[in-house]
């Protein structure tokens, strides 16, 4: 842990204190908590992926084998704790890990690991909330802060965060981070795809409103490793929804944030537009989606720290915005409907491709279907397929997986 990181973990328990209510003769005394009745949690999952990449002669088979393993306990009414370890296998060597050496092969990038994912403790108070070690985050819908939880290696961050509660249907939260743990894995052989040193403030303010929310934020993300990747984005989100008769309920997002150079980095300001309306009726949702990431002077906007697997194609061609920009237009359809008599869902997904200037990209299409088989175990099987028009090359991926949580 290094020093700037240390010191803000001193300064953020007095903060929370502060920030927390007097008490009063009003104020009920602390419920005391005690440990919940399974503190220990498991997860398994097996995953094949086959991809088939037309700058590679040969096509790769990745089979990965994931366990996580955490514990969380409770000490007193206000202190928590938890620690989880990840543990990946490499089953075979037919694909490109970044760990293994098998450039010949296209990349799946689920390398063998062994990690500790999380490990932080905690103190909750009437109104605030301090977190204070290695966590996992997801701000809003992990675009800009996330996880990464498609991959078998998650990515976690060394960090501080205060969560406050000022009143009914507001939410403050400050966090600063410095270590972000990538979703490559600790084997990766490219020391920069392991893990990053960082100075990066976050801001968040979130209003709960009768139909949605509202979220204005500030992320100033200095990266120590890669100054040039270091940036500021300022921006705005609101999500709402409301019913139409006749069993419909339409829903609508919308973000605008703008991006600008931080810290030792150069470049111009770049800004991110998001419009997605829905409709859903009974188990089915429809979607329609408009994001641009725009590019400026010698830079496009870039969101390195999100869980970039859910966002433009489950082929992953865009986890780097090119450098003219990337405009995204899709449609979808999801229903959650019973399948041989188990819980399921399934999905299909098209998106058209261009850059902010208007040139063709490529296009792609996702299918996924998910079967619930019994209480506590999921399978997956989910399908990728970009056609390249004016960026990278055609690239088809098949996912099949099998997952157990106890």
């Amino acid at each position: 842990m290094r020093p700037s990181l240390a010191a803000a973990l001193v300064l953020a328990l007095p903060l929370a204190a502060a920030f927390a209510p007097p008490s009063t003769a009003r104020t009920p005394a602390a419920t005391p908590q005690a440990s919940p009745p399974k503190p220990w949690a498991l997860h398994w999952r097996y995953r094949h992926e086959a991809v088939s990449d037309a700058a590679f002669a040969r096509d790769a088979q990745a089979d990965t084998l994931r366990l996580r393993a955490g514990w969380t306990q409770a000490f007193g009414p206000r202190w928590s704790a938890q620690l989880e370890a990840e543990g990946v296998v490499e089953l075979g060597d037919r694909f490109n890990s970044g760990a293994n050496g098998r450039t010949q092969f296209p990349s799946v990038p689920d390398a063998r690991a062994l990690e500790i994912n999380q490990a932080w403790v905690e103190h909750r108070g009437a109104a605030a909330t301090v977190r204070l070690g290695r966590q996992a985050l997801v701000l809003d819908n992990s675009r800009f802060i996330g996880n990464s939880a498609w991959r078998q290696n998650m990515q976690s961050f060394d960090a501080a965060q205060l969560r406050w509660n000022p009143a009914p249907g507001i939410e403050v939260q400050a966090i600063y981070l410095d270590r972000v743990h990538r979703a490559a894995g600790d084997k990766a052989r490219n020391p920069l795809a392991r893990e990053r040193d960082l100075h990066a403030p976050l801001a968040r303010l979130a209003w709960t409103l009768p139909n949605g929310s509202l979220v204005g934020y500030g992320y100033w993300i200095e990266d120590e490793d890669v100054p040039q990747a270091s940036t500021r984005s300022l921006g705005l989100r609101w999500d709402a929804h409301w019913p139409l008769g006749g069993g419909w309920r339409a829903g609508l997002a919308l973000e605008r944030a703008q991006q600008t150079a931080w810290a030792d980095a150069s470049g111009g300001s770049t800004a991110y537009a998001l419009v997605e309306p829905r409709l859903e009726h009974g188990p089915f949702t429809f979607r329609a989606g408009w994001e641009r990431l725009g590019a400026g002077r010698g830079r496009a906007f870039q969101t390195p720290l999100g869980s970039l697997h859910g966002f433009n194609g489950w082929a992953d061609q865009f986890g780097t915005t090119p450098p003219g920009g990337l405009e995204d237009r899709w449609l979808s359809m999801q229903a959650n409907r019973p399948l041989l008599g188990r819980a399921a869902q399934w999905q299909v997904r098209f998106h058209d491709f261009r850059s902010e200037a208007g040139l063709d990209y490529g296009r792609e299409w996702n299918a996924a279907l998910t079967l619930t088989p019994a209480p506590g175990w999921s399978t997956m099987l989910k399908y990728a397929d970009y056609q390249a028009e004016g960026f990278s090359r055609d690239v088809r991926k098949l996912w099949f997986q099998v997952e157990w949580a106890l």
